[in-house]
């Protein structure tokens, strides 16, 4: 081999592993898919995206995140969960029972993290919470004593009401056990529960004229994402009837429902960017158990409070995590 034609290989071959190494790296992908929309999602997401951050995540730079959003529309979320498979991303973040489970139908190889749940062993998702096998699992609402805390603050806020109505999706098995949890915390604290069933649009106005003519004071609203979904229809039904509400989540509240007591879906959604994390690690959510909630949120609109003429005691507003005046 000529002099020159050596050199200008040795020159090629020392060039090569810069020139590799300047190739770029492929990112993890995350998918998420929420019922919602991204302005009522808007807390969540942040939280979600802020705890990757803290753990050294950036979007667009060092991860990238598919965003899938079904605006409330629950018929469109099996066909956002097999878009977000046939991406085949690294993992997908979801919240409530619907997305869960068309996720869970979609896949059975891609890791889902539940940010939100009700009861994933009830409905099938998780074999325990402690050991979930398959690939989901998350961070469970069901928390004790959470019937009885709702209770308590509205009789805080309507001292008089002796008569309950829980309307609740006969469908959604989390909404079974809260109502099993309600009427037992009822009973201790002498309050009746009257249970309204709404499985569907068509129901809500028969519903409400059932609730209205019914003797009850006061109503709870158990978590599901039909009624979620529902909630600026709900909200307006149940101040035109003059009735104290309260709310699972606290878009509820800010739609003008008097009070909204649940855990801290923030919180949990930022909690959930661990669980990313361990996965995209190498941890496979069968090692991971679905947790509990640990933070819980008070919402209060004292704007609907005195448009029931309720006068709302101020070691309740003291309490509260946000009041909107």
């Amino acid at each position: 081999m000529r002099r020159r034609e050596f050199i200008t290989l040795l020159g090629g071959a020392a060039a090569w592993p810069l020139a590799h190494s300047q190739q770029p790296r492929e990112v993890p992908r995350i998918g998420v898919l929420l019922p919602g929309t991204s302005a009522s999602f808007a807390v969540r997401a942040k939280a979600f995206t802020d705890g990757l951050r803290d753990l050294g995540y950036v979007e667009g730079q060092t991860m990238a995140i598919e965003w899938k959003w079904a605006e409330d529309k629950i018929e469109r979320i099996p066909e956002l969960a097999a878009e977000l498979v046939r991406a085949n991303v690294d993992v997908i973040v979801t919240g409530g029972t619907s997305a869960a489970t068309a996720l869970k139908s979609a896949t059975r190889t891609i890791p889902i993290v539940m940010a939100i749940i009700g009861d994933p062993v009830a409905v099938g998702l998780v074999d325990s919470l402690a050991r979930p096998g398959g690939n989901a699992t998350g961070f469970s609402i069901v928390a004790p004593e959470l019937g009885a805390k709702r209770l308590e603050l509205l009789k805080e806020i309507v001292p008089d009401a002796g008569s309950i109505a829980v309307v609740l999706n006969p469908k959604n098995p989390q909404s079974r056990i809260e109502l099993n949890e309600m009427q037992a915390a009822a009973r201790t604290l002498g309050l009746q529960v009257h249970p309204i069933e709404i499985a569907s649009e068509a129901t809500f106005d028969e519903a409400f004229a059932d609730l209205t003519k019914s003797v009850a004071q006061a109503v709870i609203v158990l978590t599901d994402p039909i009624l979620f979904s529902e909630r600026k229809r709900i909200v307006a039904l149940a101040n035109r009837s003059r009735l104290p509400a309260i709310y699972f989540f606290r878009e509820f509240v800010k739609e003008g429902g008097l009070m909204s007591y649940g855990p801290s879906d923030a919180d949990l959604f930022r909690r959930s960017a661990i669980y990313v994390d361990k996965i995209l690690k190498g941890m496979k959510p069968s090692d991971l158990p679905v947790e509990q909630p640990t933070k819980f949120d008070l919402a209060i609109n004292l704007k609907t409070a005195t448009v029931l003429g309720l006068t709302v005691p101020p070691s309740l507003l003291a309490r509260a995590d946000e009041v909107i005046e």
